[in-house]
């Protein structure tokens, strides 16, 4: 194949590019400094909060009988949200939890596909500060409901101390199911979430760089042609990475608040 590209005259790309780093998650303060700074992040944030209400507020306002438009579109998502995970994974026990569950769905989606907008290119939860802190609330939440529905001795009881397991081997379990649960849930849902951010972005600069860069010479130009269009492929493959790890931080929360209201499950 490259052979075939030197008899057709194509050369190889010059040598000097220089991929990005992590400096490209590095945001300015828009307002304050220090601890006090109001930066990209922070705006984009709270945009995707007030894009989740707008969009349910304008679609649920004079709600119709046979939905059409934005509210067809939105109740899909709700019962998908409705029936794909709260009553697959909790029961119906799970119903009033359906709010929640579907606003935290949509807003980590938005924040997600911040990053292949024109002009934005970047996904807030991306910054392990946001995942983090969705993830310390899911975690106060699947405690809260297992304390009320089964009460603070008996939930601690339910996730320490397991049925069925002898009792010589809790002083190996119990360690363990107190790590798994209070600690180690918030950090793999705020890292994974995180992480395939992280990553998407990180390609996707590289690759857009990388084709405008190839671009600028008229020799490289036929190496920017098929990068181009990977990028393409690239920014489709993200659309689906955005929905599918709002869809697992949405179905990680359904299962930890329903092992904690229903530990029997």
């Amino acid at each position: 194949m490259l052979a075939a590209l030197g008899i057709l005259g194509f050369v190889k790309p010059p040598e000097g590019f220089q991929p990005p780093g992590t400096e490209i998650f590095e945001t300015p303060c828009l307002i304050g400094h220090g601890d006090m700074c109001f930066n990209r992040t922070s705006f984009l944030m709270i945009l995707a909060g007030l894009i989740v209400i707008v969009l349910f507020v304008l679609a649920f306002r004079k709600p119709k009988l046979v939905p059409t438009g934005l509210q067809n579109l939105l109740e899909s998502i709700v019962d998908f949200v409705r029936n794909g995970i709260v009553m697959e994974v909790m029961g119906p026990a799970g119903l009033p939890w359906v709010p929640f569950l579907t606003a935290m769905f949509f807003f980590i989606f938005v924040n997600n596909i911040f990053e292949i907008l024109p002009g934005v290119n970047f996904p807030p939860t991306s910054r392990m500060a946001i995942p983090l802190m969705l993830a310390i609330l899911v975690w106060f939440l699947f405690n809260i409901a297992g304390i009320r529905a089964q009460g603070f001795g008996k939930y601690l009881k339910s996730n320490l101390f397991p049925p069925g397991v002898p009792a010589a081997l809790y002083v190996l379990v119990t360690p363990i199911e107190f790590v798994s649960t209070f600690l180690v849930r918030p950090i793999t849902l705020s890292v994974r979430l995180a992480a395939n951010m992280i990553a998407g972005h990180l390609i996707l600069t590289i690759f857009f760089l990388g084709t405008v860069y190839l671009a600028w010479k008229p020799t490289t130009i036929p190496w920017a042609i098929p990068a181009f269009a990977l990028t393409i492929f690239l920014v489709g493959f993200e659309v689906l990475v955005s929905i599918l790890q709002a869809y697992i931080f949405t179905i990680l929360t359904a299962v930890y608040i329903g092992l904690a209201i229903n530990p029997e499950h």
